[in-house]
């Protein structure tokens, strides 16, 4: 009994304690919870006075202050507002021009837009005209017979009389190889730096017009002259030739800029760092329109520097134990000049072999722009004197030429130099656009000789001289103009340049894409296609220098695409029959072992057109000869599908 009454008192006390204890919890729980709703109206305060504090940073008193009652609030929106004019006058440093001045100039590319090569343009007032380069191009492989093509210099004979000279930005052919044929039909000066007036002088001599060099006028970069209506300023830029230039031309409506060929190599091999400074100088005068290389616009980035290309000629001269040959343009002298560094130092004796490459390269010494001792040099039959390991041979022919001396030498007709087995030929050259076959077959020829291509196996065995897109929106940045116009390229090359443009902030509305022939006329206010002028190709066969007629070169595409049939014939005119079997020769129609099965065949329509021929056309050989010129073409075509050339000769008895 007693212990019973001690459990129940256990019992009871243990029921106190846990009603305690849940009292408690709950105590906390309800706190907890208040606390917690407490802190939660607590951030909300918080949050509620940051947002209040953005936008009344100050309080006094309890009372929203707003800012802009504070003088020095005034002072920094005054600030703010004065640094948004400076950018916008810095960044539209075209409207400096007057734009009440009256004139205009008119631009008219005759070469250079959609294609590659053969830049020509024409800048004109009403009084005076200035030619922007005079370039060569390639033809396309179905010109056969055609070595180069030349501008039409038609718009140039109309304009002709107020023509104040030809303004030469650099050396490469594409920009000068043209001028030996305009200087046969008119004459005026020619404007340039020392090595393109130089080169220009080569290509005087070898068309016999040396008379002319006293039409040369030598020009000091950032030193204007005036030529006509013009002010002209040759300023320094980098590119793949020695002593390339940009043009600053004043005209009596603003400053036009025109880049030439340019990339901004901030480590030239001759240390001239573009001119920067100067493009900047007319930037913020203010300039009216920029015409800008487009060739690498779709390129990003930088285009690399021509120094790199150093450090791959001294791997691959390092590992090589023949003889090293190098191919690249016979104008990149600063590409020469590493690879004879580069050969010195391995104690190389250096033949130069092609005749552009060893008269550039003379000039360029003679000049002063590079400095090489004379005795590294040596004759090609002097080759065969030294062990392989000590000669160095610096050649044309990076393009697959046929009359080159590279792909003589693989072929086995060079005079001196044949390739063998453990040379190493070094291509540091890019195939231009539509080369691309001819350079292919170059170097299989030469791996079938034994010889080791280095052609891209290093992306740096060759660097652009053209700008990148990074590079072209400094361009952009740095000169600001109000418009723009996108030159040297293709139509996609120029439209990717457009978007480049774009990129910086330049107006939709005042870019512009031309086209060859296309004139434009620009003022201070607006600017219009006014309309086309005479344009188009010349065929030139450059083994004589001479043009090649158009039909001549139509001809040859029609020979080699359709073939030709020849007939001779005697025919008795009074009784109007077939003295003796004709004879029938055949090109590109049908394979030789049909050649007789055809003659019968020729010889069966000419009885049967003779039998059934009409007095008229017996009364004149030549009407005979086209009466059965349109019979043979009419069966030939629903034979073959060809139209081939038909060239009958009949002979009347």
């Amino acid at each position: 009994m007693e212990k019973e009454q001690t459990n129940l008192e256990q019992a009871i006390k243990n029921t106190v304690e846990e009603n305690l204890k849940a009292e408690t919890d709950n105590s906390l729980s309800e706190k907890n919870i208040k606390t917690e709703k407490n802190s939660n109206n607590q951030n909300n305060n918080i949050r509620k006075n940051v947002k209040q504090q953005k936008k009344y940073p100050l309080t006094q008193q309890n009372k929203k202050v707003d800012p802009k009652n504070f003088v020095w609030f005034k002072d920094l929106n005054k600030a703010f507002d004065e640094n948004e004019k400076i950018h916008q006058s810095r960044l539209t440093c075209f409207n400096k021009i007057d734009s009440n001045a009256k004139g205009w100039v008119k631009f008219t590319p005759l070469g250079g837009l959609d294609e590659i090569g053969g830049n020509c343009a024409v800048l004109e007032t009403e009084n005076s005209a200035i030619i922007i380069d005079c370039g060569m191009s390639f033809p396309n492989e179905d010109m056969h017979g055609v070595d180069i093509l030349i501008p039409d210099f038609s718009y140039l004979r109309e304009i002709r009389h107020k023509i104040k000279g030809l303004i030469i930005t650099h050396g490469h052919e594409d920009h000068i190889g043209a001028v030996p044929y305009l200087f046969k039909e008119m004459q005026f000066p020619i404007y340039g730096t020392s090595l393109p007036l130089a080169m220009i002088e080569n290509k005087f001599k070898e068309h016999k017009l040396l008379q002319y060099r006293s039409y040369f006028r030598s020009v000091k970069k950032r030193t204007p002259i005036q030529i006509g209506d013009f002010k002209i300023e040759w300023i320094h830029m980098t590119h793949s030739i020695i002593d390339a230039s940009s043009l600053a031309i004043q005209t009596p409506i603003g400053t036009i800029i025109h880049t030439g060929d340019f990339k901004i190599d901030h480590t030239p091999i001759d240390g001239y760092a573009p001119d920067l400074h100067r493009l900047a100088y007319y930037g913020e005068k203010g300039v009216l329109a920029l015409f800008s290389d487009s060739t690498n616009s779709y390129k990003p980035g930088v285009t690399p520097s021509e120094s790199v290309v150093g450090k791959t000629f001294e791997d691959l001269f390092m590992k090589t134990k023949g003889r090293v040959i190098m191919s690249t343009f016979s104008s990149n002298i600063h590409r020469v000049y590493q690879a004879i560094a580069t050969g010195i130092k391995f104690g190389r004796k250096v033949c130069i072999i092609g005749r552009s490459m060893e008269q550039n390269l003379n000039v360029a010494m003679d000049l002063g722009y590079i400095k090489l001792p004379r005795d590294i040099f040596i004759d090609p039959y002097e080759i065969g004197k030294y062990q392989d390991e000590e000669i160095l041979i610096i050649t044309t022919g990076s393009q697959g030429e046929s009359m080159s001396a590279l792909y003589r030498m693989a072929i086995d007709e060079h005079r001196h130099v044949k390739i063998k087995e453990g040379d190493q030929i070094i291509i540091s050259a890019k195939a231009i656009p539509g080369n691309e076959p001819t350079v292919s077959q170059l170097i299989n020829f030469l791996m079938k000789k034994g010889a080791k291509v280095a052609y891209q196996d290093f992306s740096e065995i060759h660097v652009s001289g053209h700008a990148s897109q990074e590079e072209q929106k400094l361009m952009l940045r740095l000169t600001k103009p109000k418009y723009f116009f996108p030159v040297h390229g293709e139509y996609n090359h120029l439209m990717k340049h457009r978007e480049t443009a774009l990129s910086v902030g330049t107006p939709e509305e005042n870019i512009f894409i031309m086209e060859d022939g296309e004139q434009w006329e620009i003022t201070p206010k607006r600017v219009r296609k006014v309309k086309n002028v005479p344009t188009g190709k010349i065929y030139i066969d450059n083994q004589i220098n001479e043009q090649i007629e158009n039909d001549v070169v139509i001809d040859r595409q029609k020979l080699a695409n359709e073939g030709i049939i020849m007939i001779v014939a005697q025919v008795d005119k009074k009784n109007k029959k077939l003295i003796a079997r004709p004879r029938v020769t055949t090109y590109g129609i049908i394979a030789d072992k049909d050649d007789k099965a055809f003659a019968k065949e020729m010889e069966d329509l000419l009885i049967n057109y003779i039998d059934h021929a009409k007095d008229y056309v017996y009364e004149k050989n030549r009407i005979f000869e086209n009466e059965l010129r349109n019979v043979i073409r009419k069966h030939v075509f629903r034979k073959t599908k060809k139209y081939p050339t038909i060239v009958p000769v009949v002979y009347f008895m």
